[in-house]
């Protein structure tokens, strides 16, 4: 496959139905999914001493659910999705701070009162 042909297809596979699913109904309810996408090419060519002709390509993409776009009644809403790992990682990461702080300014505190007790004269 030539670097052109694969950028061309990487463009055409990055359109909206890989954001959006097609609508799913139940029970009166539509819900439209959606998500997240990135997408990436890259390639290039080259001639070594010899005269000998190369050329090589790559094509990424990730996705992440983002939410869904949910229909009752007439009336449209946007239902985020929840990253749990993420949240987990950002309270863990907060969690850590906290505790590295408080050691801080415990450290701080008993280094005053000791500088306190050794200034104030014996009777």
């Amino acid at each position: 496959m030539k670097i052109d042909e694969l950028i061309e297809k990487a463009k055409s596979s990055a359109g909206a139905k890989l954001v959006y699913t097609e609508p799913y109904e139940k029970d009166g309810i539509t819900v439209i999914a959606a998500a997240s996408v990135a997408s990436g090419a890259g390639g290039g060519d080259g001639v070594d001493k010899e005269g000998q002709h190369g050329e090589g390509g790559g094509f990424g993409l990730t996705a992440k659910p983002t939410g869904a776009y949910v229909i009752k009644d007439g009336t449209l809403r946007w239902e985020p999705a929840i990253d749990v790992n993420r949240l987990v990682g950002v309270v863990g990461a907060v969690v850590v701070a906290v505790l590295l702080f408080s050691a801080r300014i415990a450290k701080v505190h008993a280094r005053r009162a000791i500088a306190r007790a050794a200034a104030v004269p014996a009777p």
